[in-house]
């Protein structure tokens, strides 16, 4: 299969190398210069140094030659660069079937992807959302991960997922796409918190409880967008959950342990190097949480802490003051 990766940031890349050991893979990078050295270096020396690509992956900065043969197109950017991706496809008059793997919500408009893709994208372009518990540097050395392509269409995600199955990475099917990215996106959210805990040193079962009870304000925001309750247990929600909240490539994670620490958030997200998708999702969740009426706790503490500039051992302290309740609600 021909197959397009658009965003050469260490996701993106991390793909295209999984992807290209098995199909003729194009790397789209925005970057001209950059599209240049990763094609001459054959390595992306900025996100992935060291990690040398597969000898089916070639690189470019021309949009148009990149998904002109293209059987299926996969977006591999910030959330907020999902909808002009998209924009340059159908602009470009590309009808091939399109995946995205960003994880959050439009911070404007508040929208979860498939909404951005159905106001861009011509009604015919069959389209969905590849996901789950996956660090890029581990996807790219082969190590094994397993993701979830979700697409509204039964039959084209079966298909798109049999088709990117290989024995390193496992792609599992579902229709559920609300539900694969309400997990990948508020997941991220948590994961804040995690690294907040874990820099306060609160200790192995606070990090328990923390994961336990985000993944319950996970499900409430889920189901109250239509998602279904065991697609939030599988691997774009439970899975990811964990792996975001305890791996230490975390991004989101990186940015509580700095928190914790008292670092002001624009410092941290200048020297992140990377975009932590949990920082702009915090506030896109909270205001739709607002609207739907769902308690998120943690959510509120994240937000406190990013924007209000409240101290991470007062947010802390104000989760664990909240009364007792029953654990299933």
């Amino acid at each position: 299969m021909k197959l397009t990766v658009l965003g050469a940031g260490a996701w993106g890349t991390a793909l295209a190398m999984s992807f290209a050991r098995h199909h003729a893979v194009t790397l789209w990078a925005r970057d001209e210069a950059q599209a240049k050295a990763m094609a001459e270096q054959r390595e992306n020396a900025r996100y992935l140094a060291g990690l040398r690509f597969p000898d089916g992956l070639a690189v470019t900065a021309d949009l148009a030659a990149a998904t002109a043969e293209a059987e299926l197109i996969l977006v591999v950017t910030p959330t907020a660069g999902l909808r002009p991706s998209l924009r340059a496809l159908s602009q470009l008059g590309r009808r091939a079937p399109v995946l995205w793997a960003c994880k959050g919500l439009e911070a404007d408009t508040l929208l979860p992807a498939h909404e951005v893709a159905a106001a861009e994208l011509p009604a015919e372009v069959q389209r969905g959302i590849l996901t789950g518990p996956s660090f890029a540097f581990e996807v790219a050395s082969g190590l094994p991960a397993a993701l979830t392509l979700a697409a509204e269409d039964e039959a084209f995600a079966q298909s798109m997922a049999a088709a990117l199955h290989s024995s390193r990475l496992r792609v599992y099917s579902s229709t559920d796409v609300i539900g694969a990215e309400i997990g990948g996106a508020v997941k991220n959210i948590m994961a804040i918190a995690a690294g907040v805990a874990d820099g306060l040193k609160l200790g192995h079962n606070a990090r328990a409880a923390l994961i336990t009870r985000g993944l319950a304000e996970i499900t409430r925001f889920g189901i109250a967008l239509g998602a279904h309750p065991e697609t939030l247990m599988g691997l774009s929600g439970l899975g990811d959950l964990i792996l975001t909240c305890t791996g230490d490539l975390s991004r989101n994670r990186k940015v509580g342990l700095l928190l914790a620490q008292g670092k002001p958030l624009a410092e941290i997200i200048e020297n992140l190097g990377h975009v932590a998708e949990g920082v702009n999702t915090a506030r896109a969740v909270q205001a739709q949480a607002a609207r739907f009426s769902v308690d998120m706790p943690i959510t509120e503490a994240v937000c406190d802490m990013l924007f209000e500039g409240l101290p991470a051992a007062e947010a802390i302290a104000g989760l664990m003051g909240r009364g007792s309740k029953q654990e299933a609600a």
